[in-house]
């Protein structure tokens, strides 16, 4: 498929009369097609006969024959010699403007109708736009001008071949291509049924996602052993992919197979005596080898699929590796499978601007390949605003500018799952938004929900919804407007009801009223994440709620700035609005208290227009209910947040004023948010089956998910009860005592292991000890629980050069302290973040144990992490980056998180609710 260039946005759409001719009383149509034709085109003719015939015409499709009489449809492209007598008859030449996509459709009185496409492609989309209208009105147009094309080069979206848990002894992203763990995946009518939706919506890209596809597709002469399928399932992979492939290039889609770096498949990691995936091991030859042929035995085999490529999460990310791997190694192997096909046209490919210095990887690149595209996350894993800014945005504008598309990715909406969505004003802002604040130019879509569980939805239903059933109106907006973004909203509040209107059999003014409610939620689940969250990404189901401890002491869980920052409009946490009131200070844009009160109307306007529409549903009864009750799940949901977003703001106020009163103010408010939980539970204990599809231990918000536990809200409640019981117990325990009584210092105890290498010097942790061995830092504070531990005294220019690697054997479990700079800087390792890294909770590592533990001289405030160690060997490999290894200490002694308070912090009070 050839590179795709920007085009103006210019839509020409002139006025379209539906008045018939006298002589179309004749039912009989001729729809002529040149004599050699696309696929794509004679894909367009049949779906316009099969319209034509439920429209009660006698509808033929003729080859190359010549243009005649008004009961002709000829369709084909400007270049074609029967468009091109037919143009002449309505005085009319082939556009200038030549836009991938385009149409034009003629009709004038006693002439043939015209459909004139610029590629392929466009007189696909000019076949199903007539189609569309003779199915709207019942008969052909006997007048019609119109010419239209797409304002997005790319609009996309994505199946990920993958699931909610990992397979037995299987890491993260994981999944060979077979019939026993993708049923789905073999099931030729369930695709046709996929790729008719798309091809219905203007879709022309579908991304399939998985971590190492190659393994289930193609066999390399030098590794026959990494194939992970065996014979009869890389037969059916084979054909499978071949039928998907032809399928969607008959309907105009570009298939693009996405992988994850650097991962190998488990039989040659097995081969090798390596992992399947270390992030932080070092790029090698055999690696490096056997993906390269990999990817040209891909491509050699599957020349017209584009691969998207996640340099992040897999590999260290943000570095020279990536530049290394994308330009050695991925770009060289696309190549090599074009010189063994001995083809020069380039495959497209996209970088995944996810964990990467992508701006950097493409100035690399583009010397080197020249069919590139970017592509990044909207509002990361979430949908949050239609107001981007600060950096994310500025980052999506660089991509924008270096002058290849860049793709907006709606990626995962771990904030709308599972309840149905289906905004239309919010969406059409937000494409809107990606053209005006990013400059994009290409739309990437993620499921609405239940992404890792496709294709069914989370409703207890038997048989279980389909997403492309039940979420038809995802799908449906993001198509409509990344056609064109820029429709009047009068417009499309009658478009949106009457879709809505015909759905459920209602009048035009009731399909309003459904459309009023989708609306109203539509605001709920993006301005809660936006002011209270912990994160963009899907390590929080914001659905499930959040504990107390989470509003009132974010950075505790590792508040990704980045949300408020960039993926919200201006405004306030709960903690920055706390701080402001209690010093009299003026609060700044959007604010907690402000998102409480909004969200609550939101909750009503919507219960009050569903259920004004709920009297007289004669169509699609049982979906009409579900929507019903998730509208007032979320009425719920919000009513949840908003109390317990009240009662933080009081127990935040008690902070500094060490007045019960403001525990008291907090007390019935939190009471209230647990009874509007109570109500949840009762909505949904029938209704779904999970919360989040993601159900593994990469789920740390609200609680830690492992072995899909903490995945309904039935099992949160008992948590949020106990959260209320302790609290009331402590308000008791402050008004029955006059005295604080101080916290008890338990020290952590040391553990031996023994150290294989590096071989190295310890350090007490004590004031004044060097912390380095090349450098004169040294303790000037610590949090006395550390006192009996023994830390590892590395070079700090070698960490800052090179990757930091431990090999030890421990008799019993440890956990191994690390601690961690607290700035974002090159020169320290990073914190575990699963924004980033899909490993960064293997060892039970991404939660900050203990915040501003230690204070070295010159250096930021240290954070403590825990890397939790069974008995045996191991060797765990760091990033790039100066850290503290503070010490081993017993595997089985329980940190509870807490926030030492060195750094100058105000005093700490999770302990009221824990």
């Amino acid at each position: 498929m050839p590179s795709y260039k920007y085009f103006s946005f210019t839509l020409f759409l002139f006025v379209i009369s539906f008045q018939p001719s006298t002589a179309q009383t004749n039912k009989n149509v001729t729809i002529v097609v040149p004599a050699s034709t696309h696929v794509r085109i004679t894909f367009g003719a049949e779906k316009l006969k099969q319209a034509l015939t439920k429209a009660g015409y006698q509808a033929t499709i003729t080859q190359g024959t010549k243009a005649s009489g008004n009961q002709q449809i000829v369709i084909g492209l400007w270049s074609d010699n029967a468009i091109k007598q037919v143009a002449s008859n309505y005085a009319l030449t082939a556009s200038r403007d030549t836009s991938k996509e385009g149409f034009t459709i003629q009709k004038d009185a006693q002439k043939p109708l015209l459909i004139a496409g610029t590629d392929p492609s466009g007189t696909l989309y000019g076949c199903l736009e007539l189609a569309s209208q003779i199915t709207e009105t019942g008969k052909l147009p006997g007048k019609i001008s119109l010419t239209d094309k797409p304002e997005m080069v790319l609009r996309g979206t994505c199946v990920g071949v993958q699931k909610p848990t990992y397979l037995p002894g299987r890491d993260v992203y994981e999944y060979p291509y077979t019939p026993e763990t993708f049923p789905w995946l073999y099931d030729k009518a369930l695709w046709i049924r996929y790729l008719d939706m798309m091809v219905e919506n203007r879709y022309n890209s579908l991304y399939l996602w998985n971590g190492h596809p190659f393994a289930s597709l193609v066999r390399l002469k030098d590794y026959p052993y990494a194939v992970e399928v065996d014979e009869a399932t890389f037969k059916k992979n084979e054909e499978m992919f071949s039928f998907l492939t032809e399928e969607a290039d008959k309907r105009g889609i570009w298939v693009i197979q996405m992988f994850y770096n650097i991962i190998v498949s488990k039989p040659f990691a097995e081969h090798h005596h390596i992992k399947t995936q270390d992030r932080n091991r070092p790029i090698i030859p055999l690696i490096a080898d056997y993906t390269r042929k990999s990817i040209a035995a891909f491509v050699e085999k599957y020349p017209n699929v584009g691969l998207l490529i996640a340099l992040g999460e897999a590999m260290e990310g943000v570095g020279q590796d990536d530049v290394d791997w994308f330009t050695k190694t991925i770009i060289p192997g696309v190549k090599d499978g074009l010189k063994a096909l001995r083809k020069t046209t380039e495959p497209p490919i996209v970088l995944r601007a996810h964990d990467t210095d992508a701006p950097r990887v493409m100035k690399a690149a583009l010397p080197l390949y020249k069919n590139l595209y970017t592509e990044a996350k909207f509002n990361g894993e979430a949908l949050t605003t239609y107001t981007p800014r600060g950096k994310w945005a500025e980052l999506h504008r660089t991509l924008s500018n270096i002058g290849t598309v860049q793709i907006e990715n709606v990626h995962i909406l771990a904030n709308l799952e599972p309840f149905r969505y289906g905004s239309a004003d919010f969406i059409q802002k937000s494409v809107q938004a990606m053209h005006s604040v990013y400059g994009a130019n290409g739309l990437h879509l993620y499921p609405q929900a239940s992404y890792w569980d496709w294709p069914y939805t989370a409703d207890k239903t038997s048989p279980r919804l389909l997403q492309l059933d039940r979420d038809w109106i995802w799908y449906k907006t993001w198509g409509r407007y990344a056609w064109k973004s820029g429709r009047s909203r009068p417009e499309e509040v009658n478009f949106w009801g009457n879709q809505l209107a015909e759905k459920y059999g209602l009048p035009l003014d009731k399909g309003k009223d459904v459309l009023e409610a989708y609306e109203q939620t539509g605001e709920i689940s993006p301005k809660l994440l936006r002011r209270y969250g912990i994160t963009d990404g899907n390590r929080q189901t914001l659905t499930l709620g959040m504990l107390m401890t989470q509003l009132i002491n974010p950075f505790r869980y590792g508040l990704l700035t980045l949300l408020y920052e960039s993926e919200a409009p201006e405004g306030e946490m709960i903690i920055d609005y706390a701080e402001k009131d209690w010093k009299h200070e003026k609060h700044i844009g959007e604010t907690p208290v402000q998102i409480a009160d909004e969200v609550v109307e939101h909750g009503k306007k919507a219960i009050l227009a569903i259920d004004k529409a709920a009297g007289t549903v004669p169509k699609n009864k049982a979906e009409f209910a579900r929507f019903r009750n998730d509208v007032y799940c979320q009425d719920a949901m919000a009513n949840f947040y908003a109390q317990k977003a009240r009662a933080a703001l009081a127990v935040l106020r008690y902070k500094y004023s060490n007045d019960v009163r403001d525990l008291d103010k907090a007390l019935p408010l939190l009471e209230s948010s647990v009874n509007h939980y109570t109500d949840l539970v009762k909505l949904t204990k029938d209704n779904y089956l999970y919360a989040n599809s993601m159900q593994t231990k990469q789920r740390k918000i609200p609680m830690r998910g492992v072995d899909a536990t903490y995945i309904t809200w039935e099992e949160m409640l008992p948590v949020y009860q106990k959260e209320l019981d302790r609290f009331k117990h402590v308000i008791d325990s402050l008004k029955s005592t006059t005295n604080t009584v101080a916290k008890q210092v338990v020290p952590l105890n040391s553990a031996t292991v023994t150290l294989e290498s590096p071989q190295t010097e310890t350090f007490s942790i004590e004031k004044g000890q060097r912390v380095f061995s090349d450098t004169a830092a040294a303790i000037s504070d610590f949090a006395p629980e550390l006192k009996n531990v023994k830390g590892l005294k590395l070079a700090k220019a070698k960490q800052q050069t090179e990757r930091t690697s431990l090999t030890f054997s421990t008799t019993e479990p440890v956990k191994l302290l690390i601690g961690f700079f607290n700035e974002k800087n090159p020169k320290y390792l990073p914190t575990p973040e699963l924004e980033t890294d899909a490993s960064a909770n293997d060892y039970g590592q991404s939660e900050i144990k203990i915040s501003n533990a230690i204070l070295v001289a010159g250096l930021p405030p240290v954070n403590i992490h825990a890397y939790s160690f069974k008995a045996g060997k191991h060797t765990l490999n760091l990033g790039k980056g100066a850290c503290l290894l503070i010490g081993f200490i017993n595997g089985n002694q329980e940190i509870t998180p807490f926030d030492a308070g060195l750094a100058g912090n105000k005093k700490n009070i999770d302990w009221l609710f824990e």
